[in-house]
């Protein structure tokens, strides 16, 4: 499985328009070509990024998909209408999930399953908000981060009642679809909590972790979309 998390920077303003304009026409046009989409959030710390994630099989299938929408006509009527909403779409994460064990077992003991496999969402037209709270946290690594991160930080979280929900890593292929820049040069994990509500929040410290990354950690604070399907 292939995840792409995706993080536009938005003109003043923007953000609203082109979320109305994404739960309207680009959900269901994105998977009659075979996309996955996943998640659309707010920035609870920044109103001009629009986060949001999408998957596909794999990388052949994301190529064919992606010619697909990009080529097809919802795309073509509403492009200019979504792309006068951002500054910029170019901030992305190809990524592959992670197993995530449980508390205190081995990474290998971890179940291989799509961490994000559920679709059902409210209709076209929907406007309540879930209460929940994504947070992501974006760490800069080396190799075999993933296996310090299963057998020391899992059983930290957990501890502390913040289990991951799902890991990435980031996936090395080549970009199948040039057309849409992707991130690359860099090496990264990717784990997310979620909590039932924003004041459910909280930062859990992790012993040697700062030792283990190349750079500073990013910490996206997520509020679902009202057609989310992470809820």
């Amino acid at each position: 499985m292939i995840y792409e998390l995706r993080n536009y920077t938005m003109r003043p303003g923007g953000r609203d328009t082109l979320i109305e304009l994404f739960e309207r026409e680009f959900i269901e046009g994105q998977e009659a070509a075979g996309i996955g989409v996943v998640g659309q959030f707010r920035d609870l710390d920044n109103p001009n990024m629009y986060p949001w994630i999408r998957k596909f099989p794999d990388m052949e299938a994301r190529r064919a998909a992606l010619t697909a929408f990009y080529g097809g006509p919802i795309w073509k009527a509403n492009r200019d209408a979504a792309n006068a909403t951002m500054i910029d779409s170019d901030n992305v994460l190809l990524l592959r999930p992670v197993p995530v064990p449980a508390a205190g077992a081995s990474p290998e003991a971890a179940p291989h399953h799509d961490p994000f496999s559920g679709t059902v969402r409210p209709p076209v037209g929907a406007t309540v908000l879930p209460e929940s709270l994504y947070v992501a946290m974006i760490y800069h690594v080396e190799d075999g981060f993933a296996e310090f991160f299963a057998r020391k930080a899992v059983p930290v979280l957990s501890e502390a009642g913040v289990p991951p929900v799902a890991c990435f890593e980031t996936e090395a292929a080549e970009n199948t679809f040039p057309a849409l820049p992707v991130r690359t040069g860099e090496q990264v994990f990717v784990w997310f909590a979620r909590f039932d509500r924003p004041s459910d929040e909280r930062d859990v410290a992790l012993p040697g972790l700062e030792s283990r990354l190349t750079s500073p950690p990013q910490r996206l604070r997520l509020a679902p979309t009202a057609r989310s399907a992470l809820r």
